[in-house]
């Protein structure tokens, strides 16, 4: 697959495990994956950042062939909502870390195409969440808005 604004494919990513069965050498069972996965977001961790934590620390693959639902599901099962998807949360960050860099270097032009090229983003993923329900229909980014939150 190609990046979204320019015209490589990419090829540095992390490799899932090539089984999606769960490993035969693997202790954990449903009850105590669900309850690592909630103790770790009341520790204040993203779903991404809690699957990188059964991975290395637990040895835990891949925690949805073992509960049969992926990390974000289970958060949400449990009462454990966030207000905006993870992805476009990060991207919103982002774009709130580039207009405060560019408030001080105003002419720095490569960072402003950056931006543009970010907030696109934003406005993409909002529409796709907005379609599929998980975010609110008069929910809208701007500029003005994000520097508030």
């Amino acid at each position: 697959m190609s990046r979204m604004h320019s015209h490589t494919h990419g090829k540095s990513h992390s490799v899932r495990p090539v089984s999606i069965n769960v490993p035969s050498w693997l202790t954990y069972d449903y009850a105590q994956v669900s309850s690592l996965i909630l103790q770790l977001s009341k520790e204040g961790l993203l779903p991404s950042e809690i699957g990188v934590r059964l991975r290395d620390q637990h040895g835990i693959p891949l925690a949805k062939p073992i509960i049969g639902k992926s990390v974000t599901k289970v958060l949400n099962d449990n009462g454990v909502v966030r207000e905006m998807p993870e992805d476009l949360d990060q991207l919103v960050k982002k774009a709130l870390g580039l207009q405060k860099h560019l408030r001080s270097h105003n002419t720095d032009h490569r960072n402003v195409r950056s931006l543009e090229l970010i907030e696109s983003k934003i406005h993409r993923l909002s529409r796709y969440y907005k379609e599929k329900g998980k975010l609110q229909k008069n929910w809208k980014y701007a500029t003005v808005i994000a520097q508030l939150e």
